[in-house]
Formats: structure tokens, C-alpha cells, sequence
């Protein structure tokens, strides 16, 4: 026993030390590597400009740096984003009147995050935008209140929701605010390419002229229905349900200023408000085949089988909002990142990486992603070596990963949580869910930071997913077990792994947990410090 105790440890003295060596050999290969790029493509005369006043600018040369191919959230906002470092942008929209969805409404409090990091706060301004300061679940009678985790921030952070389209159009005048941003009605029709390389966009304006725009980026933003995605990414795109949307005039939720989600059957209701006299209804409808809205079935659909599954203090409400006949809808689309990396383009927002909207994460995934892309391309002074502005971007879709993939992963699987089942494990993994966040503290504000975009840890959304079904089957199996608790509690854990598990995979394991073990991860150019400390060492 005392010589296989001692083999063991010195089992583990040798691993431990072989990590050690591994990681400070890997470090130093990393620095010398970003010297070696430094010199190569960052000489000294180009970091002097670059940093001089805080801003990335070319050195020479004239015309247009970056091509953005839409103008909605993702599009208005990068172009803001890298028109304040100094690159000459050039947005390229369908249409710049003011959009009129029933999605995109809902900003988490972890993108207005990033909606003041990139200088765009006061976009939710003037537009009667609403504070929401949390959830709350309704199911079978019973309620859960669910707080965002606020505490350690400013009284101004809070989720916001609004009107898309005030929303976007205060985004489009804000970018436009700006000398080196021109912003242009046309339809895009096609990329540019040369020797393998997306070289510019070739777009139609409104009295039906073709031009040809060239820059060394052109960034591709042009929402869900993209029609240039399949030459930059791997579509597949799933459509599990169908929203439908109604407003409801002045009405007050039972919690003022909380999302509410109603736990019903066949799918989540969702209430929210949009104005000070106004909030959003969607009615999940799983797949996408809906009930007809001309021949009055979709009506009928949702005074019948709807209606009597809402809280009492809305259901008038709704009921009156039916009547009016205003009811629209939106497939619910979900697509996960697959991209073909290719030099010159990049693939961004609703166009490259969608996710079920019932957590509200898709604004805060795609600002998150603005504010990743844009400290990755701030020490480049020249975008026109493609090569290396290629090598580069690859590393934008390792360093995404962590944040989107958790938000991803999260709105895939609490959709198919809160949805009923004839299953009887489905049934209780979804009853598991409401009484876990019902117990508050950490059990509450844990998940709801995974939501909320406040603390989006991969590892963190795996354990409490688990530790839901855990708590469900511990449900199942007090006082006593009994055979027929203990079948249910191994289908149980068996579910939830069947729903999370897939999502994980087609968000790629390796690249959501372990990014650092991706080679991309490490191609990103030195940042200002970097470069600034490897300057003093030469001198």
C-alpha cells in the first residue's frame, strides 16, 4: 500500500509538472510569437498612428474600409462601432424606413451592457422604451418571481424592452451622425469575389441602378432570411414554432416591469411591455403550420384554447386585442454558427447564428459578438492584407463562443423544458424547472444571469440544468422511493440529456468550453498594451 501511495503521488507530482512546462513553454512561444507579428505587421510608424488618439486608421489609401451588407441592430451598431475608430464605412440597407416587427424587442440586461460599452446607451432613449428588472413564471395557478442579479451594477443597468423599429432607427441616426459612415438604401445581390477572396458586394439601389461596392471587410448582417449566407456558412436552419402576436392597450401586468411567461399547454406565453400604454403578447404555436387568420381559425385558436390558460388580469385584454384582428406571426428560427471562413467576409447576426427567441438573448449575443469583433480588428491599420485579416477573423468565432453558445444552448433547451409533454419524465423535468427557480436565491439568480446575458458560463448553464433534473428526481424519490419513482427519475436524467446534450454539440464542445485549446484563439493581432510593451523591450 505505502509503495502504491507513493507511485500515485509521484503519478501526479509528474502531471502537475508537465502542465507547468507545457503552459510556460506555450506562453512563451505565444510571445515570442506576437513579437515576430509585431515586427511583420505592425511597424512602428503604423502603431504610432493607430494609438495616438485612440483610434485604428489606415495609413494610406482612400475609399471605403469595411462594406456592411443590412442596417438593423447588428448592422447600425457595428457600423457605429467601427466608424468611432476611425474606419470608413459603408452600410448598405434594403429598406431605411422604420421596421415594424413583433421580435426583437427584448434587451437583457447583459446587452445594454454592451450597449454602453460601445457608446450606444442612449439609443433606448426617446423611444418609450420600458426597464425590466426581471421574470415571472406562471404555472398551474402557482407564480415565481425571478429578479435580475442588479445588485452590483449601476441603477441604470436593467433590461430594456420597445419597439423594434424606434429601437433600430434611433441605432441608423446614430450611426449616421458620424462623417465616415454612408448609409444607403439598396438591395445587395450578390458578393464580389476575386482569386478566392470576397473583394466588395454588388447591390441595386431604388430606381433599380446597379453598383458595385469595394472595401478589403465586408461584413454580411442581413438578418434571418439572408440571401448571402449559403457562400459563408453551413445553413441549417430548424423552425420548431411559430409565434403569434398581438398588442394589448393599456392593461398593467401583474408585476410591473417583469417579462411574464406563462407555462402552458401546448407551449409558453409570453407578455412584456413595449410602451407606457402598450404590451406584447406571443403565443408559442409549435411547428409551422398555424391555424388560418383569414377564415377566423387562428381567432378562434386563441380565444379557446389560449385565453383560458392566461392570468385573469389579462385575459380581457387579450381577448379585446383578438377582436381587433391585428394578429400577426414569425416562424421562430434557430441556426447554429457554422461558418466557411472566407478571406475578405464575414458572417454576422440573425444571417449566422440564431436561437429560439424565448429567452430575449438574440440582441444581447449579437452586441456582445459587435464588441468582440471590434477590439479584434482595433490594431489593424490596414485591413487590405486578406491573408492575415482572414487568420484573424477565424479567431472571432472561437472568442465568440463562451457568451453565445451559453445563450444558445440556454433558450434551445428551456424552450423544450417549458413545453408540455404526454411524457410523463417531460412532465416532471418541466414541473423540476418551476420549483427549482421558485426557491430563490442562488437556485434562482444563477439561472436567470445565464439568461439575462449578466453571467453567461457555459459550465455554470450545464450544472444547473442538472441540478434541476437532480432536484427532480429527488422530488420523485422523498420520502420513500418507490420502483415506479425511481423509472420515472432515470428517464428524467435521461430527457434532460437527450435535450441538452445535441444543442451542446451542434455549438461545438471544444470551441464553448475549452476556446483557449483552439489554435484560432491565440491568431488575434497584439492589442495596444501588447504592442506598446514590446516597443519599450526593443528599445
Amino acid at each position: 500500500m505505502a509503495i502504491d501511495q507513493h507511485l500515485l503521488w509521484a503519478f501526479f507530482a509528474s502531471l502537475f509538472g508537465f502542465v507547468l512546462l507545457y503552459s510556460l513553454r506555450r506562453r512563451n512561444c505565444s510571445n515570442v510569437n506576437k513579437k515576430q507579428l509585431m515586427k511583420k505587421s505592425f511597424p512602428e510608424e503604423c502603431a504610432k498612428q493607430s494609438f495616438s488618439n485612440g483610434e485604428s486608421r489606415p495609413l494610406e489609401g482612400s475609399g471605403t474600409d469595411v462594406v456592411i451588407v443590412g442596417a438593423g441592430v447588428v448592422g447600425a451598431a457595428l457600423a457605429y462601432a467601427l466608424a468611432k475608430d476611425g474606419r470608413r464605412v459603408h452600410v448598405i440597407e434594403r429598406d431605411l424606413t422604420e421596421p415594424d416587427r413583433i421580435v426583437g424587442e427584448l434587451l437583457q440586461p447583459g446587452g445594454y451592457l454592451k450597449l454602453i460599452e460601445l457608446g450606444l446607451e442612449e439609443c433606448v432613449e426617446e423611444i418609450d422604451a420600458q426597464r425590466v428588472v426581471g421574470y415571472a413564471l406562471f404555472k398551474d395557478g402557482k407564480t415565481a418571481r425571478l429578479s435580475y442579479p442588479l445588485e452590483k451594477f449601476h441603477s441604470d443597468v436593467a433590461g430594456r424592452s420597445f419597439h423594434n423599429g424606434r429601437f433600430i432607427q434611433r441605432m441608423r441616426e446614430k450611426a449616421a451622425t458620424l462623417p465616415n459612415v454612408q448609409l444607403e438604401q439598396g438591395t445587395v445581390t450578390s458578393l464580389l469575389e476575386g482569386n478566392g477572396t470576397i473583394k466588395g458586394v454588388q447591390y441595386k439601389t431604388k430606381d433599380d441602378q446597379e453598383h458595385k461596392a469595394y472595401a478589403p471587410l465586408t461584413i454580411v448582417c442581413d438578418g434571418c432570411f439572408s440571401n448571402l449566407r449559403r457562400s459563408l456558412c453551413n445553413p441549417k436552419v430548424d423552425v420548431p414554432s411559430c409565434f403569434v402576436g398581438l398588442v394589448l392597450e393599456n392593461c398593467e401586468l401583474p408585476f410591473a416591469n417583469h417579462g411574464h411567461v406563462i407555462l402552458a399547454d401546448p407551449s409558453p406565453i409570453l407578455f412584456y411591455p413595449i410602451s407606457s400604454t402598450e404590451v406584447r403578447c406571443l403565443v408559442d404555436v409549435p411547428g409551422q403550420k398555424l391555424p388560418s387568420v383569414a377564415n377566423g381559425e387562428m381567432a378562434n385558436y386563441l380565444k379557446t384554447v389560449v385565453a383560458p390558460q392566461i392570468p385573469a388580469e389579462l385575459r380581457e385584454a387579450f381577448i379585446s386585442a383578438v377582436d381587433k384582428g391585428n394578429i400577426r406571426s414569425m416562424p421562430n428560427r434557430s441556426m447554429p454558427a457554422d461558418p466557411l471562413p472566407t478571406p475578405g467576409a464575414l458572417l454576422m447576426g440573425d444571417a449566422f447564428n440564431m436561437r429560439h427567441p424565448l429567452t430575449g438573448g438574440g440582441m444581447t449575443v449579437a452586441l456582445s459578438d459587435i464588441v468582440v469583433l471590434r477590439d479584434l480588428l482595433k490594431p489593424l491599420c490596414d485591413l487590405n492584407d486578406s491573408r492575415s485579416l482572414s487568420k484573424y477573423l477565424e479567431s472571432f468565432y472561437t472568442l465568440r463562443k463562451p457568451v453565445a453558445s451559453t445563450i444558445n444552448t440556454l433558450a434551445g433547451a428551456l424552450y423544450k423544458v417549458f413545453s408540455s409533454s404526454p411524457d410523463q419524465a417531460r412532465k416532471e423535468m418541466r414541473q423540476a424547472c418551476f420549483d427549482y427557480l421558485s426557491l430563490g436565491g442562488i437556485f434562482s439568480t444563477g439561472p436567470v444571469a445565464l439568461l439575462s446575458g449578466l453571467n453567461p458560463r457555459p459550465l455554470n448553464l450545464v450544472l444547473h440544468f442538472f441540478a434541476v433534473a437532480i432536484y427532480g428526481v429527488g422530488r420523485l424519490l422523498i420520502p420513500f422511493p418507490s420502483p415506479k419513482g425511481m423509472w420515472i427519475g432515470a428517464r428524467l436524467i435521461s430527457s434532460a440529456s437527450s435535450i441538452i446534450f445535441p444543442i451542446i454539440k451542434a455549438e461545438g464542445v471544444r470551441q464553448m468550453f475549452f476556446p483557449a485549446t483552439v489554435s484560432a484563439y491565440y491568431r488575434a493581432p497584439p492589442t495596444k498594451q501588447d504592442i506598446q510593451k514590446d516597443m519599450a523591450e526593443i528599445k
